[in-house]
């Protein structure tokens, strides 16, 4: 069997993830006409300084299509089609540690200001509940309890990150209450289901003029703010779903519900200084240093509104 039929077969059988399709429109032009058993550590020492090559990538980058390539051939393996994975004990190049982006308050007033409608409620969730995209855009109604005010995570990309209970902030119990229905899916676009944001985010940076944050730093953010708002490791990684140690092995910590609520509290009086300090002209604490408001020139153009642009159905 060709590589090429073994991701065919991925796709169409297996558990595939966002991530898993966009790397392999990068994989298949170079692994897809290779028999499965010709597939080798040597080749993939070539596939990545062909990708050196054409474009300046960083060695994080090209360990991304490694993993996925090789979480496809542990596929096959357990499928049958390979008795083993020649890329088992593959070594990935180390990775440099680079700042992680956090946003500001000032930066996040003028995000949600250029966010198209559907948008602005995934940014604010995100930031006060520190989900991970797929998360959010799979989170249903039915596991939201008002009465308790709290959110049970309905889909994590970890299964301990699953049903995760977080405590819903002020200004997320006051956007969810508005919208509030029985069943479905939270976070719609023309009231169909979402499964990407990449063009309204992207649109959003630009017209907001705040150039290399990613979606995922949102989560970043969450985590900061809690740490700014004096809130212990261990009940941030409750929080978010993360495992008390760095290694595949750690276990996910429990932490008690009183607790969280007790966090979420921090953040809500954390967030009403700082936006008090902001709005009387201040710099909110640590963040006009340390989170580059000043890499940001303002420049001069024509107000767009955020829902003008063209959206795609598949991609809004």
């Amino acid at each position: 069997m060709k590589f090429g039929e073994l991701a065919a077969r991925f796709l169409a059988e297996g558990t595939p993830r966002p991530w898993h399709l966009d790397r392999l429109k990068l994989l298949l032009p170079f692994f897809s006409d290779c028999t499965l058993g010709g597939i080798h550590k040597g080749m993939v020492r070539e596939y990545r300084a062909k990708r050196h090559r054409e474009r300046k990538l960083t060695d994080t980058t090209i360990n991304r299509d490694i993993e996925a390539l090789r979480h496809i051939l542990y596929w096959a393996v357990d499928e049958g089609f390979l008795s083993a994975n020649p890329l088992a004990r593959i070594r990935m190049e180390r990775e440099r540690r680079k700042p992680r982006p956090v946003l500001s308050l000032a930066d996040e007033e003028k995000l949600l200001a250029a966010s198209a409608p559907h948008l602005k409620p995934i940014i604010i969730t995100a930031l006060d509940t520190g989900m991970r995209r797929g998360e959010l855009l799979q989170q249903r109604w039915e596991h939201v309890d008002f009465s308790r005010s709290l959110l049970f995570v309905t889909r994590s990309k970890t299964a301990e990150g699953e049903s995760r209970e977080i405590p819903l902030s002020a200004r997320v119990s006051a956007l969810l209450t508005t919208t509030r229905k029985p069943n479905g899916v939270v976070f719609t676009f023309h009231d169909q289901p979402l499964s990407r944001i990449k063009t309204a985010w992207k649109a959003a940076l630009r017209r907001s003029k705040i150039r290399s944050l990613r979606f995922h730093d949102l989560r970043h953010t969450f985590n900061n703010r809690l740490m700014e708002a004096g809130v212990m490791q261990e009940i941030r990684k409750a929080l978010m779903g993360h495992s008390s140690g760095e290694d595949v092995h750690a276990t996910y910590v429990h932490v008690e519900l009183p607790h969280k609520r007790e966090a979420i509290a921090k953040l809500d009086r954390w967030l009403r200084e700082q936006r008090e300090d902001l709005n009387q002209g201040g710099t909110t604490a640590k963040e006009g240093d340390e989170k580059g408001n000043d890499r940001r020139t303002p420049e001069t153009t024509a107000p767009v509104s955020p829902g003008s642009e063209r959206v795609s159905a598949h991609e809004p």
